[in-house]
């Protein structure tokens, strides 16, 4: 087998959002420590530019989304707004929510797997953004809030919808209109999270996951997207019919063959993506 490429880092714009590739994972580190990675108009931006952007790289198989300084994202950051100035109107604040929505709805609807790792505290729109993610790890001193009613907002970035699909519509209600803290050990009970982990294990079991997620079948993994996305939606009998034509088109897959090839032969794939 080929030796894989050397880990590098991929260009973000701005010293507040990392990326580095490594064994087509595409790790993403939202990057404001001392603001607990807060959101500002030029971390956002730089969001919303890069993860469509890795998501059309065929040398990425997974995106894994973490923040620095043992946070994961405290939501807006209402001290840097002030600074940068409040939107003239309602017509313009409507217009610039339609421009931020952009970010959850992109990591939803990618062709590919998305992880979410949490260090810690994710609030309000990191809590959100957080929620678009396939898959959610916690360290064990993380925790979650929707944070919106402290702050006298309804909520954005997906969050009511996001948090709906997975507790319930009964559960997601107490958690918006409270707005209470939400453990790493409750998350988990309650399918926020996937998985609670040590604190120090963090980086590596998430990592260890998106390496995995990342060398299996692109193609396949698309389709799975996709109709896992669709059963959100949509009847059974539209999800049984693009399910079949899916699995008809993956079967015709250079994958498929070398995925065969490999379980006569007792060895792990090599999947190219064709």
């Amino acid at each position: 087998m080929a030796e894989s490429p050397a880990p590098h880092n991929i260009e973000t714009g701005t010293d507040q959002l990392l990326c580095r590739w490594e064994d087509r994972v595409a790790v993403v580190t939202l990057n404001r420590p001392d603001a607990r990675n807060a959101l500002t108009w030029e971390l956002k931006a730089a969001l919303i530019e890069l993860v469509p952007r890795l998501g059309a790289d065929p040398a990425v198989g997974c995106l894994l989304l973490t923040g620095s300084g043992g946070a994961f994202c405290s939501g807006g950051d209402t001290k840097s707004m002030a600074r940068e100035g409040k939107p003239p109107s309602p017509e313009e604040r409507k217009r610039i929510l339609r421009w931020e929505h952009a970010l959850p709805e992109a990591i939803h609807r990618l062709e590919k797997p998305v992880v979410a790792a949490l260090p810690g505290p994710a609030a309000g729109a990191g809590f959100s953004i957080a929620l678009s993610c396939d898959i959610r790890i916690a360290a064990e001193s993380a925790f979650v809030t929707t944070a919106y009613a402290r702050l006298g907002l309804s909520g954005d970035y997906g969050g009511s919808w996001f948090l709906t699909q997975l507790v319930g519509t009964a559960k997601a209600r107490e958690l918006f209109f409270t707005g209470r803290r939400v453990d790493a050990q409750e998350c988990e009970r309650l399918g926020i999270v996937n998985r609670v982990v040590p604190d120090a294990d963090l980086e590596k079991e998430s990592m260890a996951l998106a390496r995995q997620i990342a060398a299996g079948p692109p193609i396949a993994l698309r389709y799975m997207k996709e109709n896992l996305n669709r059963a959100l939606r949509e009847d059974l009998q539209s999800c049984l019919e693009v399910e079949a034509d899916r699995m008809v088109q993956s079967a015709q897959t250079e994958d498929y063959v070398e995925a065969v090839k490999a379980f006569q032969e007792k060895r792990a794939p090599e999947f190219k993506g064709r």
